[in-house]
């Protein structure tokens, strides 16, 4: 069974940054899988932000994000970054690591198959 449990979330101020963590088990996490971040925020649907091919790591990012943030993996600890600069407080919202194996990149969000539970990312004015 793949489990994805993230970490790294807080409250920073306007500029500041942080690094979310995702920790994977339990698949097989190489050649035929994509890993994504996506975040949510109250009352807002779902929004992908960032995605990585775990076989070339190839990088696909939202325009939301793009240049602020940076998708990692270390495929030998099953693990997937997302390091986040110059954080502003519309970047607040509860931010989720998935999964998609044998998919298009990047995949699309219905071709993501497990969650994890999230991690809170509060940024203040």
């Amino acid at each position: 069974q793949v489990s994805l449990v993230e970490s790294g979330g807080g409250s920073v101020q306007t500029g500041g940054s942080l690094r979310l963590s995702c920790a994977a088990s339990g698949g097989d996490f190489t050649s035929r899988s994509s890993m994504g971040w996506f975040r949510q925020a109250p009352g807002e649907f779902r929004e992908n932000i960032a995605a990585i091919d775990a076989g070339d790591e190839s990088t696909w990012y939202a325009d939301s994000v793009k240049g602020r943030v940076t998708i990692s993996q270390d495929n030998t600890k099953k693990m997937l970054y997302l390091q986040m600069t110059n954080l502003k407080p519309e970047d607040t919202a509860m931010y989720y690591c998935a999964v998609a194996f044998y998919t298009q990149f990047p995949p699309k969000m219905v071709d993501y198959s497990y969650w994890g539970q999230g991690t809170q990312v509060t940024v203040s004015s």
